[in-house]
């Protein structure tokens, strides 16, 4: 007869049988998450070369320690880009272990992992203050409008709609090309458009008169090109010539040849990235307050808006001024 007193053996429970191999569990992953289609593709290829990498090294990624995303990452760093050809930035490894450390905490709440192995892994320290986006100067920007405005061809006034909406909105280019003609609107005398930004928010913002005249030339010229009026108009509100609807590689090129048009020095470096840079600080040059921009913006954080802010360190905004002035107001 056993003892009521022996120690009771407990089996460990096994672990959970994944909803099938590493590709399902990340599109079930990306599916939970309130990301943009470009997002998700990023994401994607973030998690497809940490598997690649553990295949390579026989490493199994669910029992993968903080060790294993350490060796990784240092490899990473002495990885050459595929387009600079010099390693990645810090800011660029950082990003693919924060993508990464996002899908183990998936795995985690599945019961796949016991624990998030990037958690306790030796991250690449990035200054908040950095960015790798060429900025713009507000005379730059003047003269890409300009370039713009001047532009000929079939594409001409549906591009100066679209550096207008960059230039005047801070837009990211995702939130651009994922405008639909029905985001279009008024609002209480505004003229304004609805999009979805970054996280899945639903955000609005008022069109300048400008930029309102500049989607209108555009709208009335695709209208009489398909010959409807202008309300029946639908889909995508910018389109190419076979009415799909306009990808980012398409913008990033009209950004770089209007630049190069305009004479821009950084032309083959600049980005539709380097226009919402450029939104910020001029905002923040002309009085607006942070909290505004970053309203604008759509930055969950302050200082994700400070670091667009390319003239922040402008002795001229020295808050010093500004008390001493107002001292001397009061000594009369």
């Amino acid at each position: 007869m056993v003892s009521s007193d022996a120690p009771v053996l407990v089996r460990p429970a096994a672990r959970p049988v994944l909803p099938g191999g590493p590709v399902d569990v990340t599109e079930a992953w990306l599916r939970n998450r309130r990301l943009s289609e470009h997002t998700r593709d990023a994401y994607r290829r973030d998690v497809t070369g940490w598997l690649t990498w553990c295949a390579g090294r026989d490493v199994d990624p669910l029992r993968a320690t903080f060790l294993h995303v350490n060796e990784y990452a240092r490899a990473l760093e002495s990885t050459l880009g595929a387009r600079s050809r010099r390693p990645l930035t810090p800011a660029t490894v950082a990003r693919r272990l924060s993508a990464l450390s996002s899908w183990y905490d998936f795995l985690v709440k599945l019961g796949g992992v016991p624990a998030n192995p990037v958690s306790g892994a030796d991250r690449p320290r990035v200054d908040r203050d950095h960015s790798a986006t060429v900025g713009l100067t507000p005379e730059e920007v003047d003269a890409l409008l300009a370039a713009a405005d001047a532009d000929t061809g079939p594409t001409a006034v549906r591009n100066r709609a679209a550096i207008a909406l960059l230039a005047d909105l801070g837009l990211r280019v995702g939130e651009l090309i994922s405008l639909d003609l029905t985001d279009l609107g008024t609002e209480r005398g505004h003229r304004s458009v609805r999009f979805v930004g970054k996280g899945g928010k639903q955000r609005r913002r008022a069109l300048t008169p400008g930029t309102g005249y500049a989607v209108d030339a555009y709208l009335a010229q695709r209208a009489a090109a398909t010959g409807v009026p202008v309300p029946q108009l639908t889909g995508p509100l910018l389109v190419t010539a076979s009415g799909a609807r306009l990808d980012r590689h398409s913008v990033f090129r009209m950004v770089r040849r209007l630049a190069r048009a305009a004479g821009i020095p950084a032309w083959a470096r600049l980005s539709p990235h380097s226009l919402r840079h450029a939104f910020a600080t001029t905002a923040r040059s002309e009085g607006v307050p942070l909290e505004d921009v970053q309203d604008a913006m759509g930055h969950a954080d302050p200082r994700t808006t400070r670091r667009y802010d390319r003239d922040r360190h402008n002795l001229d905004r020295d808050p010093a001024y500004v008390v001493w002035a107002a001292r001397s107001r009061r000594r009369g």
